[in-house]
């Protein structure tokens, strides 16, 4: 619903209103991070972070995609933020757990039909959106959290059409090096996207041990002083 919304408002904003938009998706963010543990917060972190130097370097640098009005909005870092929210409450919810054996094969379907339109049936060829599948393919069978990345494979799809549709960003009809086309938006988008959240998987448990450390010194500095 935010993302409609704030697509939706960014297609007639100017870069003044485009920032506020901005400011209320970081509000959002900040408000759904005060229920999740610890955990879940470090992991929001690095996919922000993570996803800030994707954007500056595919958008800002090689334009691989363009922003409406040629810029990096302000609402794109927080949005990464709850993409991943939204990814994990779909892989932690009720629903996906009992229905685990089902909708992993029905997103490799969905996942799998999309890629092949747009191989050979889109008015616009995508080799990118069939290699990006092919990443979605290989997080779902070898993932260590694979009903997250089928959450990442529904949230991103809604949210790649929906961007492309209202005209908050284009993607470029080529890769940068010109070999390879791209849709708009590309099918396997979630493929690419499930890369930040692979990282936030694995990155928090190697570096939990590394943070405990930490705050033990300084529970102990505080206490010698």
């Amino acid at each position: 619903m935010w993302a409609a919304v704030v697509l939706g408002l960014d297609t007639v904003s100017t870069l003044t209103e485009q920032r506020l938009l901005g400011v209320g998706t970081w509000l959002l963010l900040l408000g759904c991070l005060r229920s999740e543990p610890a955990r879940t917060r470090a992991q929001v972190a690095i996919v922000v972070g993570y996803a800030t130097v994707v954007e500056y370097t595919f958008a800002g640098v090689l334009h691989v995609y363009t922003y409406r009005l040629h810029d990096i909005p302000m609402f794109v870092p927080p949005g990464h933020g709850l993409v991943y929210l939204a990814a994990l409450a779909l892989g932690r919810s009720a629903l996906f757990r009992a229905g685990r054996r089902v909708i992993v094969p029905a997103v490799l379907c969905l996942g799998g039909g999309y890629a092949l339109w747009g191989l050979v049936a889109s008015s616009r060829l995508d080799v990118l959106g069939a290699i990006w599948f092919g990443c979605l393919v290989a997080f779902l069978a070898y993932g260590r959290a694979p009903l997250v990345y089928a959450g990442a494979f529904l949230v991103v799809s809604y949210l790649e059409l929906l961007g492309t549709h209202l005209g908050a960003w284009t993607w470029a009809h080529h890769d940068p090096s010109g070999l390879i086309a791209v849709g708009n938006p590309p099918s396997g988008a979630a493929g690419g996207y499930c890369f930040f959240d692979a990282a936030a998987l694995a990155l928090v448990p190697r570096l939990s041990p590394v943070l405990q450390r930490l705050r033990g010194r300084g529970s102990s500095v505080i206490m010698e002083s």
